[in-house]
């Protein structure tokens, strides 16, 4: 059996939360009366010290509907080159939104409250308005790094005084959470909307919930439904997201644990030329001069390990809670086996 690497999307419900799944109450979702949607909303909400919560098939889309909630066609959103919003969403600012980007290069996709207030555009017709401010935690395409607390209190007091939006995709927020120690409250405090996904270090099989304002979450579900985001008797998703959010945040500890095992491995072989510092459970490994990625991934494949390439000499492996100290062991032994 393979020792799946490639992402932590691919885990599967434990026996508890498959039990959580089957004695779920239900109820129409679109029609507001699935309880168990309704709980999850209310505890996603009440965790982040925030109004209101609507529960979503994707991360994508609640990130998605919060830029369509803060935008008008013609407006600007500003985010990190590498931000998921931009690189992985389809296209869906554009599509959705109708809104212009302006891209900011941060560091591994953390960018200053200095940058934000250097790219909003002037009162002038001839540009974009500029109107809110996206960020990522963990930032995916930055090896999974984490924002510093104060660093983003800076940023939403520039979009304060700018009067613009300020958007969390904490699509692994949780990886952030447990490694500071911050408590969600402070979040809730700085971000006018955030997005948390389920089905990540979490471990729900789909699910992602989009929590701001009572104000701001009515007009989402209008742009929920518009999408095609309403669901029925959605409770049974709903119920492995609340088991998740009882259970499962902090053992993701012990995902960073094996992530920064797999680091210090990768550090050590010759045909590895750098490994980016591992803060949570995302593992990229740039690859010696000549080597291609795609060809590694292969070769691991053959090995019994399952990874991604990232882009042009980057390996990924990400950790997640379907692998345990046994699966890293022997994720460890084939990476110190391969000879590309």
């Amino acid at each position: 059996m393979s020792v799946d690497l490639r992402s932590d999307t691919v885990t599967r419900p434990s026996p508890a939360m498959w039990e959580a799944m089957r004695a779920a109450p239900l109820g129409d979702d679109v029609y507001g009366d699935d309880p168990s949607v309704n709980r999850l909303q209310e505890l996603a909400a009440a965790r982040f010290g925030m109004e209101a919560a609507i529960f979503c098939p994707s991360g994508t889309m609640t990130n998605q509907i919060a830029i369509n909630v803060h935008t008008r066609p013609g407006e600007e959103v500003i985010c990190d080159r590498f931000a998921h919003v931009y690189r992985y969403e389809g296209g869906g600012i554009a599509r959705n939104s109708g809104a212009s980007v302006q891209l900011l290069s941060g560091d591994r996709g953390r960018f200053t409250a200095s940058d934000v207030a250097s790219a909003i555009n002037p009162d002038d017709p001839h540009y974009p308005r500029s109107r809110l401010v996206a960020v990522e935690n963990t930032m995916n395409k930055g090896g999974g790094a984490i924002w510093d607390l104060g660093q983003l209190e800076a940023i939403a007091a520039v979009c304060k005084a700018n009067k613009l939006g300020f958007h969390l995709d904490g699509a692994r927020l949780f990886n952030a959470l447990v490694e500071t120690g911050e408590s969600p409250k402070l979040y809730g405090a700085i971000f006018d909307s955030i997005s948390i996904c389920l089905s990540k270090g979490l471990g729900a099989p789909v699910g992602s919930l989009l929590l701001a304002s009572k104000d701001f979450i009515a007009r989402a579900r209008r742009v929920r439904k518009s999408m095609g985001g309403g669901m029925r008797q959605a409770g049974v998703l709903a119920a492995a997201g609340i088991y998740a959010l009882e259970h499962n945040v902090e053992r993701i500890k012990d995902d960073h644990r094996r992530a920064r095992e797999l680091g210090k491995v990768l550090s050590s072989l010759s045909w590895v030329a750098e490994v980016l510092a591992v803060d949570t459970n995302i593992v990229l490994a740039r690859l010696g001069d000549g080597l291609s990625e795609t060809e590694v991934v292969e070769k691991l494949k053959g090995e019994g390990v399952l990874s991604s390439s990232f882009g042009p000499g980057l390996l990924r492996l990400v950790t997640h809670l379907d692998i345990d100290d046994a699966g890293l062991e022997a994720a460890v032994k084939a990476l110190r086996r391969l000879q590309p």
